[in-house]
């Protein structure tokens, strides 16, 4: 079985030009925003766009595709009007991915913003009830990011994800992203091979690994456990080769498609270099 892997991609020239750069880079996964990241609505997508970006979608060697949702967006704001906003805008991107044909919104989970872990978690489930609500029917599915827990962000712990899938009614809906950087400023250490293990042991036994479909494959500029989100070029963080190799190498998460998120240049040159690197971390069978 072959790794499917990519990185985010730029949709400078609209969606359908990320299809050509993706193809022009040899990805086989992308990430993609569906509008501008930075601002809470655009306009929406023409018939001729979707039709293009689907058209070369299919004549191309990508296998996977995921959308990255706006960063303003917070579930489970505490001001009532930014959360009536991330509310709407979140209910867009799900439309967007839909119209696209693109089957994961992926998303942090949110801040809580100082009223408490259990309050957000409660107030991000109902956020994605009142977006399913909304959705009735679609196939595109929420997929929960694991995240590194900086300032008041959920989502820092497998536990706050499953709570999270509890209370969505419509768990069909719902996947989930781990982030290696993430996750290893969040404390798990999956850079020796034991810690590895034990991380992904302990993600099957709380959420199950039926629920992963999507990997951020980054390396962390910040120590294990520091709780801060930065990435790093793959062997250039505190994850190292090490830690890749881990992941490159296990038989059961070989068919989770793995996308970059590291620093890049307008051709997403690095991007290249990286998945190089993370190809060369394969043993031969």
């Amino acid at each position: 079985m072959e790794h499917l892997l990519g990185a985010h991609t730029s949709t400078n020239g609209g969606v359908a030009a990320a299809v050509d750069l993706a193809e022009k880079l040899q990805f086989t996964a992308m990430q993609i925003f569906t509008k501008n990241n930075n601002r809470w609505f655009s306009k929406p997508l023409t018939d001729k766009e979707i039709l293009l970006y689907k058209d070369k979608l299919s004549k191309s060697n990508i296998k996977f595709v995921v959308s990255h949702d706006s960063y303003l967006i917070n579930l489970c704001a505490t001001d009532p009007e930014i959360l009536a906003k991330s509310r709407d805008s979140f209910f867009d991107e799900l439309e967007r991915c839909e119209l696209l044909g693109i089957p994961f919104l992926n998303f942090h989970p949110g801040s809580h913003g100082g009223q408490g872990e259990k309050e957000g978690i409660k107030i991000i489930a109902e956020s994605l009830n009142i977006a399913h609500e909304k959705t009735k029917g679609y196939k595109v599915k929420s997929m929960l990011e694991a995240t590194a827990g900086q300032g008041t962000a959920i989502g820092y712990k497998f536990e706050h994800l499953k709570e999270i899938i509890d209370l969505v009614e419509e768990k069909e809906r719902m996947c989930v992203c781990i982030d290696t950087a993430h996750i290893y400023a969040a404390g798990y250490d999956i850079k020796t091979p034991a810690g590895f293990k034990k991380t992904f042991k302990e993600f099957d036994d709380i959420i199950g690994l039926d629920l992963l479909q999507c990997f951020h494959v980054n390396d962390s500029k910040k120590e294990l456990g520091s709780r801060v989100d930065r990435h790093d070029h793959i062997g250039k963080g505190f994850i190292g080769l090490e830690g890749f190799t881990n992941l490159m190498n296990d038989k059961k998460l070989e068919r989770v498609p793995k996308i970059l998120e590291t620093p890049k240049g307008k051709e997403q040159l690095e991007d290249v270099e990286n998945l190089n690197v993370l190809r060369g971390l394969i043993k031969e069978k």
